[in-house]
């Protein structure tokens, strides 16, 4: 079967029990702020399992779209991506286990014709510091559905309880949850005996795959740390599209789905390679370029914050296996704009980091500091370099890392807050750069507006610069049209950065010495030549006070 067949399957066998259709949220939560991405098909339904009316009724089914982030190291086995679709059935205060499981039994042998042999279950064994008690309920319904229960296991919160904090101790006060009962599919593949000498639902080996979750949501965490019950019971079944789809094909690579065979067929012509040969490599792009095309539709760009950051950082990994095969990802990406721009904007640092890299892993494994010089000056994220050495069989001080980043952020934030000499958080490549550019910015401004524009501070960073200047009205689409493009052209023609001293100054000039084009006093560091910038753009304009405006660019 196909994704959209089996999509389609799945919510036509649900309206036809009276359950209402509803639209896939945004990936970006509207009303959650514990997660950065939609990552379950009830985290945008949340307020209805706490007792508000749904405007279209107690019955809903979907198949929503999500993104976890925390999965992208998992990504290259057989099973694991970072964007999928969930399939989602939802009652609030409506029918419960006696209805839910004998459906969901009969869609996925049924509907989808898996063989009910091959159907594995896992029941909640109860949690006494909880005061909640062993789910008999479902083990006996699905004793019946299977015919014996050989196939159905207990197992405690760590596998068969859900809330979006995870097991009962970790959930916070008001927080919803419940047992759960999960469905795997069983591949009948080779057990890998590193993840233990017996093999069973949850064995991490890839023989079994969770196709289902049916979450008995009737619970809520009280101040005194028990558990209360909700207003209703609830019911909140997801299944993973992708892996139903692999199930119902009897294969256990959930990349030989339609959705993905297609792009894996891309990845072999562009670089003569055969996926057999180069699974994980594949896998990766083809996640990751899917992922990032969905996260790119619903408004996120990449930056260092965040969504964005999370979005750069799929790119990059993409970018760098790709590296591995030979081909650029703009050949695969289908001409989507923000991919290409940020595979060259890493591309233009990812061969001489790379050799960075190679460098230090002869003093063996990598200092916080080293890793923080990858990451400003080579745009390497922790986690790159941190998969990188594993590769490498070395360690990373992660601790050295984040205290780097943290005195790294109070210097922006002080920088933020006063105008010091240079505007300089760092003295990194991309700071470096951002700090020419800021030589050509105000030159661009006395060629537009006129010579009486007097500099009145900068700040500066590895992800952007400020720039604050005289002049008393908001600049016009045309004014700053004409800004960017001159300093574009200055970047564009090469131009040499030198500097001497005269007087007990550095004097820098932007420029040959028949034709100067900028020349200022500046204790800071420069680049040696304009074409190592970057295309220049102007994200924002605004008032600081009265006679002085703020520009806030970016090196793309």
């Amino acid at each position: 079967m196909t994704l959209d067949e089996v999509r389609k399957k799945y919510l036509d066998f649900f309206e036809k029990r009276e359950h209402v259709l509803i639209e896939s949220a945004s990936l970006l939560p509207k009303e959650d702020s514990t997660t950065l991405f939609t990552s379950s098909g009830m985290q945008p339904l949340i307020s209805y399992f706490l007792g508000e009316k749904h405007p279209k009724g107690v019955r809903l089914v979907d198949s929503q779209r999500c993104f976890r982030a925390e999965d992208i190291e998992e990504v290259g086995d057989n099973r694991h991506t970072t964007f999928f679709e969930m399939l989602g059935n939802f009652s609030f205060g409506d029918y419960f286990k006696e209805e839910q499981l004998p459906w969901l039994y009969e869609f996925l042998t049924d509907e989808i014709g898996l063989d009910s042999n091959k159907l594995y279950i896992t029941v909640f064994d109860g949690d006494e510091k909880a005061g909640i008690p062993k789910d008999t309920e479902s083990f006996d319904i699905w004793k019946k559905l299977l015919g014996g229960s050989e196939r159905i296991s207990y197992y405690g919160a760590k596998y068969n309880w859900w809330s979006r904090s995870g097991s009962p101790e970790n959930m916070p006060v008001g927080e919803p949850g419940g047992p759960d009962t999960e469905v795997f599919y069983d591949f009948a593949t080779m057990h890998d005996k590193s993840f233990g000498k017996e093999c069973h639902p949850n064995c991490e080996c890839g023989r079994f795959v969770e196709i289902g979750n049916a979450v008995f949501m009737e619970y809520i965490k009280k101040e005194d740390g028990s558990f209360a019950h909700l207003p209703a019971k609830n019911v909140d079944f997801g299944g993973g599209l992708e892996r139903i789809t692999a199930a119902s094909n009897d294969d256990s690579d959930i990349f030989n789905i339609d959705v993905f065979s297609a792009g894996i067929k891309k990845i072999e012509k562009a670089s003569s390679k055969s996926y057999d040969k180069n699974k994980k490599a594949f896998r990766i792009i083809a996640d990751h370029i899917r992922a990032g095309e969905h996260i790119i539709a619903d408004g996120v760009t990449p930056s260092n914050t965040e969504q964005g950051y999370v979005l750069r950082r799929l790119i990059r990994r993409a970018v760098r296996y790709a590296d591995k095969l030979g081909i650029k990802l703009s050949e695969l990406a289908s001409g989507n704009e923000e991919i290409n721009k940020e595979e060259e904007k890493f591309r233009r640092t990812l061969e001489k980091g790379l050799r960075e890299f190679d460098k230090l892993i002869d003093k063996g494994n990598i200092s916080g500091d080293d890793a923080f010089i990858l990451f400003t000056t080579h745009g390497f994220p922790l986690e790159l370099t941190l998969e990188l050495a594993l590769e490498k069989n070395l360690t990373v001080d992660e601790k050295g890392f984040r205290d780097k980043m943290k005195k790294h952020q109070e210097l922006s934030r002080a920088g933020a807050e006063q105008k010091f000499k240079g505007g300089l958080a760092d003295t990194g490549e991309q700071s470096t750069k951002y700090h020419t550019a800021t030589h050509l910015l105000l030159q661009a401004l006395k060629d537009v507006l006129g010579n009486s524009v007097v500099q009145k501070g900068s700040n500066i960073t590895g992800e952007r610069l400020r720039f604050d200047f005289s002049w008393s009205e908001k600049l016009t689409d045309e004014e700053r049209q004409k800004v960017e493009d001159t300093v574009n052209q200055k970047i564009k023609e090469g131009l040499v950065v030198t500097s001497e001293e005269t007087d007990g100054r550095i004097i820098y000039t932007i420029g040959n010495k028949e034709e100067k084009y900028s020349v200022e006093p500046c204790g800071g560091p420069h680049v040696k030549n304009t074409s190592e910038l970057g295309e220049f753009k102007i994200k924002k304009q605004e008032s600081v006070s009265a006679g002085v405006r703020r520009i806030k660019a970016v090196l793309e």
